[in-house]
């Protein structure tokens, strides 16, 4: 599939990329963006896929998170999807944080109109993967995922669902039970509809309590997040303890949603994906 180069720039010796392209799954442009370590100008490198959250775009992690100094030391790709298509015309798209354009939730939408472009389950698991398999020097079979907020929902859904595609997962600050959040509970209802046993599949806990993984997942969670009732970070140790799914859990006192939280403990959780990518 080709891609369109929409911008690049050097940074810490490799090269940050935006890329467009027609996708087939959302069947609209989308863009995603791309770090490429100096690493890869001698052959492939592993990736690690960023899932952001609600109301980002694939231009917030790149500018606000400096996990390009760690990427470019550790030899690691970044992949940086967009959040949701944009602009397909969807009445309402618009109007709320939490359903429509930036809030795709990384899920296969059943109910019309979403249906039509909202399957960002298959775009990010699948198809992003063999677009970015056929376009850039990545090493496939090594491949791991992270992600913040909405997005560390999504990287835990998409990780857990597929353990064999990913050598670690760890997220940010995630929406750890969607059935059980109202921002969640929102979009899983324009999404799939009113049946809330169809949520489950895209509910981090739910997944975790029926098929655990055998990763040992890294969770961050700021202990001053002023979200932690549309979080609910004790859903996912309820259902890690409940499962036996292995989880490092680290809550760091003082540190709220954001990017200077990310920006803080990024680099630590590239090392934990560049020693599994090893």
């Amino acid at each position: 599939m080709q891609l369109e180069l929409i911008s690049e720039a050097c940074s810490f010796e490799g090269r940050q990329q935006t890329y467009r392209h027609s996708s087939r799954v959302c069947d609209c442009d989308m863009q995603f963006a791309a770090f490429l370590p100096p690493a890869a100008e001698a052959g492939p490198v592993p990736a690690v896929y960023w899932l952001s959250g609600l109301t980002c775009t694939e231009e917030n992690f790149s500018v606000k998170s400096g996990a390009q100094r760690y990427a470019a030391e550790l030899g690691l790709a970044v992949i940086i999807p967009d959040t949701s298509p944009r602009g397909v015309g969807i009445a309402g798209e618009d109007e709320f944080m939490n359903v429509g354009t930036g809030a795709g939730f990384y899920i296969n939408a059943t109910q019309a109109p979403w249906s039509a472009h909202y399957r960002m389950y298959d775009y990010v698991a699948r198809e992003l993967v063999a677009v970015v398999n056929g376009n850039l020097p990545v090493d496939p079979d090594r491949k791991s995922i992270s992600g913040h907020s909405m997005g560390g929902h999504g990287a835990l859904t998409i990780g857990i669902r597929n353990p064999g595609e990913y050598r670690s997962i760890s997220a940010f600050s995630p929406i750890s039970s969607a059935s059980r959040s109202a921002w969640g509970k929102q979009a899983l209802a324009a999404y799939l509809g009113p049946d809330e046993s169809a949520w489950l599949a895209y509910d981090a806990g739910a997944v975790i309590r029926s098929a655990p993984s055998h990763h040992e997942l890294l969770v961050e969670q700021g202990g001053a997040d002023p979200f932690l009732d549309e979080l609910r970070p004790d859903d996912l140790k309820k259902a890690c303890e409940s499962s036996g799914q292995k989880l490092n859990f680290r809550e760091r006192a003082g540190y709220d949603h954001g990017y200077f939280f990310v920006g803080t403990f990024i680099g630590e959780h590239l090392r934990f994906h560049a020693e599994a990518l090893a």
